[in-house]
């Protein structure tokens, strides 16, 4: 890299880098705290589930439904009101966080939810039989016998959400996919770009590696 780029250029990557791991964990930590309630909101209020109420499950369907069908680079203009009252700006490392968090959490939700409505229903069943609580069953039997496919999911959101923040710096978001529109595409430094590119393969490639690893790691102890 020291051929490649100049002293400055490399502190202002390992900075964008810094940003983008903030941003992509900040998002990823929160996604999964309101993913993983809203996910079993939709299992347990869906047709035969503990709790069917047709009334909670269609509308907590619509509104993660709606959120996934909004193009990320729109949403996040679409909720600059909302990401000032949050942030205190619109523009920012902390400000992408807010968008980011919003559409992880929609994505992860269907991902966690069909994790969920993978286990054997038997398991659920004689779980009841044996006078379970509800509140067992989700955390005796629900979330432990899901738990390979809820690490899967939130890899799959790891990796989606370092593509988010990427598309972030198109606005103002900060990270890597900032220094690259700037330097690499604004400032035509075809270099920066190969850099930027790059890095972001091998963080992909390494949070795939490691989600893959622990879900195989959980499969074999189950």
């Amino acid at each position: 890299m020291n051929g490649f780029l100049s002293p400055a250029l490399q502190d202002l990557l390992v900075d964008a880098s810094v940003e983008t791991a903030e941003m992509v964990l900040a998002a990823a930590g929160i996604a999964v705290l309101l993913g993983l309630p809203l996910a079993l909101g939709l299992v347990l209020t869906a047709p035969r589930g503990l709790a069917e109420s047709a009334w909670v499950n269609r509308p907590l369907g619509l509104l993660v439904n709606a959120v996934r069908s909004v193009p990320f680079i729109i949403l996040m203009v679409a909720i600059i009101p909302l990401t000032r009252l949050l942030a205190g700006t619109s523009i920012g490392t902390e400000a992408a966080i807010v968008p980011l968090a919003i559409a992880a959490t929609a994505f992860i939700a269907r991902l966690f939810e069909t994790a969920l409505t993978g286990v054997d229903a038997g398991l659920i069943e004689a779980a009841q039989s044996m006078g379970a609580s509800r509140m067992q069953i989700i955390t005796k039997v629900l979330i432990p016998e899901s738990a390979p496919g809820l690490i899967a999911a939130t890899t799959v959101t790891l990796v989606s959400l370092v593509g988010y923040s990427a598309m972030a710096g198109a606005i103002g978001g900060g990270g890597l996919g900032d220094l690259g529109i700037r330097f690499g595409y604004q400032r035509f430094m075809p270099t920066v770009m190969a850099v930027v590119v790059g890095l972001l393969i091998v963080v992909v490639q390494a949070l795939q590696s490691a989600g893959d690893a622990l879900v195989r790691r959980l499969s074999h102890t189950r």
